[in-house]
Order: structure tokens, then C-alpha cells, then sequence
């Protein structure tokens, strides 16, 4: 049997539950403050796989074997790598308050509504991206992902981050700063946990369901659900499928470029991926911008004229191109050099349709599309309905072709 106890915030780990061991396994602080029988042997957690091979030897010889983490170890910890290896019937978990739920109390603020992501020796972008989507985050920080780090990411947005360092020991630090603030200082090792707020949304409303929130409940929104401007705007048919193939979701950047209305941006944020709408007239930005709030979505509006204003964004997971005019080819490149997954572009006029097909496929997408001819119920007299035809839009996606990696068999 394997104990497995999380030592909380600060919480001391009692006699019995290192009383009998043959091998305790920790982190160097871990090891430190708890008092090891002195014929047990230790390991100091590093890399898993030579500490997993002697607690293999242990278990053979049926020896106690003790494990301390911190916090939780059941969330984000080591519980999942022991039960992988060695079976869940094999584990005694003694769970503490995690580090997420400490600073949540230390902030005073209930969390049942919070997204924790990771970024311990995961792609940083991934956290922040989920960071610009929600208004209540804890990210779990690691080297090279840690506040500065997250701060210098964040900087354009408007969020708080809640630093919590050494929670539960005697040097415990809980501070509120900006994004930049973040950015500006050296944070060093202690940081147990960053919390990002959106505080105007902190509280949030009361869940049953707790976690990150469900996908809406319908897409592609009739017009009437936005502001626009003379009918420039995306109509529902064409965006169903536009979202189909941008597949918008949390840890996800997606640019909306040539937004006008900000329709697409703003589905894709209800879908829970963070979003920036591109549109090079003011008064497009402010509808961006009046939309977005209508429908509680986190939409950044960017004032600036694609492809040149693109060079100061992050690269996108997708990519939507809703305008263009005559530099559509030379926008639809620009974004598919920087695009990870998909761009999608929507087009009344056919003579550009070849043009964009072949700047996509020459930044390695395969390219797909169709020509979107759509007619809606409409009324006449004597309560009697007639088909009224939208005008075609052609809709072309490119889906970036994987690189296979060195030494892999084709």
C-alpha cells in the first residue's frame, strides 16, 4: 500500500501516517519538515520515472511506502501517475486543502465557478488564452510560467492577478497586481498559485454545475441579435458553418478579422475560446464592442487595418476573414502563416475565390469549401409563405497539414 498524503497549506504530516515506512518520497521541503524514521529510505522528487521504479522495488518486498505533495495530490498532483503505474487499489490518499482552494479563501472569494488551468510544464499559451476568456481563473504556475510571465501575456487585458506564494508557511505572501505589475518583477520560486480576475465579474452568479460553464445553448444567432450596420453582417447560415469548421473552444485564440459586427467573434467567445475582432472602422469597433457586452462575451476589438495591424497579436488556434476587399489574398496569407489549426474565409465575390485558394494551400492548408445559396421563409398575404433567396457567399476553409515529426515511419 502506498500513503499518499497532501500536506495542505502548511499542515504538518502527523506520526502515524510516517510511523512503519520503509521508503518515503518528497519534495526536498517535504522531506524536511516531516519527521522520516531514520532506517526508512527517501526520495527526492525530481524527474518520476527513477522515483516510480523504487517505490516498485518497495512494493515488492511489501514494504510501507509513504508519498507526501502538496495540497490536493488528487488535483494536478501525483495520484494520477501512482494509480497509472501501480492501480488505484494500491493507494491510501490523505487529500489536504489544495493551493487553489487556499487562495480562493485567502481572497475572500467562493470559487465553484472558477477554471483552474495548468501550466506546469504545459504550453503557457493555453493558460492565458483561457485567462482573456473567463473572469474567474486559477493557473498553477511552473518554471517559465509564472506570474511574470502570465502578467506580460495579460497585458492588453483587463484582469487583476492574486499571487499566491508560499501559502500556509510562515513567508505566505497573497498580493494583488496588475498584469504589468506582474510583468515587472521577479516572483522566484514560492508561488503556489495565480489567480486571474476579471473583478467586475468576480463573484459571478449562483452555479449548480460547478466548473467551467457549459457551451451555449444555440448558435449561429439570428441577426436580429446584433447590431450592424446596413446588413453587414455574417447571416446565420453562413456562420453555422463557419464555426463549424473554426471549432472555437477554451484554451483556443481565434482572430475575427474584417469583424464589422463582431457576429463570428462573438460566438466564438460563447464557446469559450478568448477572441480578438479585427476592424479598421471606429465605428465598427464600437459595435464590436456594444455586441459583445449584450451578450456577456469577452470579444477584444482591435482598431487597426489587416494585415498590418496583425503583427502585434498572438498567433491563432484559427482564424475567421469576413472582409478584406481587394488585399483579401494578402490578408488570407498573413493569417494563414500565423494560424496553428484552421482559417476560414467568407467571400460574396467569385473572381477572388482563386486567389484566396491558393494562398491558402501555398501555407500549407488543404483547402475545402462550398457555395453557401440559402432561401428563408418568408410571408404573404393571406397567411401563405414564399421561399426568399440570400445572396450567395462562398465559403472557403484551409485545415494546416501536419509536419511529421523526425524519425517517425510514414
Amino acid at each position: 500500500m502506498i500513503t499518499v498524503f497532501g500536506t495542505g497549506t502548511g499542515a504538518p504530516v502527523p506520526a502515524d501516517v510516517l510511523a512503519g515506512a520503509r521508503l518515503v518520497v518528497g519534495g526536498r521541503r517535504h522531506l524536511a519538515s516531516a519527521a522520516v524514521p531514520g532506517d526508512a529510505e527517501q526520495v527526492v522528487l525530481g524527474p518520476l520515472a527513477p522515483a516510480l521504479d523504487v517505490i516498485e522495488r518497495h512494493l515488492d518486498k511489501q514494504d510501507r511506502v509513504v508519498v507526501l505533495a502538496s495540497g490536493d495530490p488528487g488535483f494536478f498532483g501525483i495520484v494520477r501517475v501512482l494509480a497509472e503505474r501501480f492501480g488505484a487499489e494500491r493507494l491510501d490518499v490523505r487529500a489536504g486543502v489544495s493551493s487553489v482552494a487556499g487562495a480562493f479563501a485567502r481572497a475572500g472569494l467562493p470559487w465553484e465557478d472558477a477554471v483552474v488551468v495548468s501550466a506546469h510544464g504545459r504550453d503557457l499559451r493555453t493558460a492565458v488564452n483561457v485567462c482573456r476568456a473567463r473572469p474567474k481563473v486559477a493557473v498553477l504556475t511552473g518554471p517559465g510560467a509564472g506570474p511574470a510571465e502570465i502578467g506580460a501575456a495579460l497585458r492588453a487585458d483587463e484582469r487583476i492577478l492574486v499571487v499566491a506564494s508560499a501559502l500556509g508557511s510562515r513567508e505566505e505572501r497573497v498580493e494583488r497586481v496588475t498584469p504589468a505589475e506582474a510583468a515587472a518583477r521577479d516572483w522566484g520560486t514560492a508561488v503556489s498559485v495565480v489567480l486571474c480576475l476579471d473583478e467586475a465579474r468576480a463573484l459571478g452568479a449562483v452555479r449548480t454545475v460547478a466548473g467551467d460553464a457549459s457551451g451555449p445553448d444555440r448558435w449561429a444567432l439570428d441577426e436580429g441579435e446584433f447590431t450592424h450596420r446596413d446588413s453587414m453582417i455574417t447571416k446565420f447560415e453562413v456562420r453555422a458553418l463557419a464555426l463549424a469548421r473554426l471549432g472555437p473552444r477554451l484554451g483556443d485564440l481565434v482572430w475575427d478579422v474584417g469583424a464589422g459586427s463582431g457576429s463570428v467573434a462573438v460566438e466564438c467567445a460563447r464557446f469559450g475560446a478568448a477572441v480578438v475582432a479585427v476592424e479598421k472602422t471606429r465605428d465598427g469597433v464600437e459595435r464590436i464592442r456594444a455586441n459583445a457586452a449584450a451578450h456577456g462575451a469577452d470579444v477584444r476589438a482591435v482598431h487597426g487595418s489587416a494585415p498590418t495591424v496583425l503583427s502585434d497579436l498572438d498567433d491563432p488556434d484559427a482564424v475567421f476573414v469576413g472582409g478584406g476587399g481587394r488585399d483579401l489574398p494578402a490578408i488570407v496569407t498573413a493569417c494563414a502563416r500565423r494560424a496553428r489549426r484552421t482559417v476560414v474565409v467568407a467571400m460574396a465575390a467569385l473572381d477572388r475565390v482563386p486567389a484566396v485558394r491558393e494562398a491558402l494551400t501555398g501555407a500549407g492548408f488543404t483547402c475545402d469549401g462550398v457555395l453557401l445559396h440559402s432561401s428563408r421563409l418568408a410571408p404573404l398575404p393571406g397567411e401563405v409563405s414564399r421561399l426568399a433567396a440570400t445572396n450567395p457567399v462562398f465559403l472557403l476553409w484551409g485545415v494546416r497539414i501536419p509536419v511529421p515529426e523526425e524519425g517517425v515511419a510514414q
